[in-house]
């Protein structure tokens, strides 16, 4: 059987981003519209639901719609002082991807700087073959299939030995239509048709091999 290729999302998926992290972002990003496009905060909020609803990325709508210069966004944005503090993982996860066979990605809408510092902080950026950021994606993320397809041409793989791993149903659907295994981790009830295993925890992954 062919070694399985396995393309981890970050934000929680890895870690978990909602205590800490995921509010200061938001935030930053509220503020980042307000002051470039000249709206007030309910204004910038409500645009910067719309865009991750309807791109899977605030990013992408403010590039399309306002030109944006998306490396200023992602340096204005991403700007965690005391990040140490902020991530919270779980502390077997190093040894449960040590014991995970096949080549392992990092696979994240997120830009490098903060991707890298997250793994360094959580011990475990040397277990992964490859990070692709937002930026190798040439700032086409997820779900868009554009950065699918990079990494796929770059990396020489064949989807059907890729297993997706993703707290995200819409980037689990791209995944499935290009012919990945998925495995959608969160605790709904609802699991969509295109996702192949649902966990709660990424921890259990390796007692459900046989499922994929």
């Amino acid at each position: 059987m062919t070694s399985r290729i396995w393309l981890f999302d970050l934000d929680n998926t890895l870690h978990d981003a909602n205590p800490h992290i995921f509010p200061q972002l938001n935030r930053a990003m509220r503020q980042y519209i307000e002051r470039s496009l000249g709206v007030d905060a309910r204004e910038a909020t409500r645009i910067r639901q719309d865009y991750w609803s309807r791109y899977g990325a605030t990013l992408l709508g403010l590039v399309r719609h306002h030109g944006t210069d998306p490396r200023d966004f992602l340096r204005h944005t991403h700007q965690f002082p005391d990040l140490r503090r902020m991530v919270v993982f779980e502390r077997p996860l190093r040894s449960m991807l040590r014991r995970l066979p096949g080549r392992k990605i990092v696979f994240s809408n997120a830009p490098l700087h903060y991707t890298e510092a997250v793994l360094d902080l959580v011990g475990i950026r040397r277990l992964f073959d490859a990070v692709w950021c937002i930026e190798r994606m040439r700032f086409q993320p997820k779900p868009q299939i554009g950065g699918f397809l990079r990494l796929l041409r770059h990396e020489r793989l064949r989807p059907a030995h890729c297993v997706m791993v993703e707290d995200s149903a819409p980037n689990l659907r791209t995944a499935k239509r290009l012919g990945m295994k998925t495995v959608y981790i969160s605790h709904s009830s609802s699991v969509p048709a295109y996702v192949d295993l649902r966990l709660q925890s990424v921890l259990d992954l390796p007692r459900h091999l046989g499922k994929l």
